[in-house]
C-alpha cells in the first residue's frame, strides 16, 4: 500500500530532500533503503544496505550526488538527499524501506513503495543586464546633430 505521495518543484543547482519515512524501522534495525526512478530500468538512485551505500547497481548520473539524509535512520527517517539537481533529475521517484534479511536476492527489494515523489526541476533562473547608451555627435561643418543608441 502507498503511504505518501509528494510533489516537489525545485530550481536546478540546489539540493533536494526526497521524503521517505518508515515508522516501523529504527536505528537498531538492519534497514535496507532503495531509491529508484522508473525510467532508469534496473539501476538504482540509491541502494543503502549493510549501513552504507551500495554503488554496484547505482545509475551513473547519481554517483556522489545522493545519500541518506540521516544514515542512522533515526525515527524511521530514510529520506534521500539529492545534491546539485539538474533538469535531467526530473521524474517520479520511489522509496522502499525494509528490514535486512540474510538473503541477497534482488526480488526481496520489490516491495510496495512507502513514498512516491514527483520531482520537477526547473532550469536555473537566467539573469541578464540590459545596458543602453546614447552618443550625440554634432558636426562642426553642418551643425547637424546625430544620435545613435546601442542596446
Amino acid at each position: 500500500f502507498l503511504q505518501n505521495m509528494f510533489q516537489i518543484n525545485i530550481t536546478a543547482g540546489q539540493n533536494v530532500i526526497l521524503p521517505c519515512r518508515a515508522p516501523n524501522i529504527d536505528s537498531n534495525s538492519k534497514a535496507v533503503v532503495k531509491g529508484s526512478r522508473a525510467d532508469l530500468g534496473k539501476d538504482y538512485v540509491l541502494l543503502y544496505r549493510d549501513e552504507q551505500p551500495d554503488p554496484e547497481e547505482q545509475h551513473p548520473s547519481f554517483k556522489n550526488r545522493v545519500d541518506l539524509q540521516n544514515r542512522q535512520i533515526k525515527d524511521g527517517d530514510a529520506s534521500l538527499i539529492l545534491k546539485d539537481v539538474t533538469t535531467a533529475d526530473s521524474g517520479t521517484y520511489e522509496c522502499r524501506v525494509f528490514r535486512r534479511t540474510n538473503r541477497r536476492k534482488r526480488a526481496n527489494l520489490e516491495t510496495d513503495p512507502i513514498s512516491v515523489i514527483s520531482l520537477k526541476v526547473d532550469p536555473p533562473v537566467q539573469t541578464s543586464v540590459l545596458m543602453s547608451f546614447q552618443i550625440q555627435v554634432t558636426s562642426a561643418l553642418t551643425q547637424q546633430q546625430r544620435s545613435q543608441v546601442w542596446i
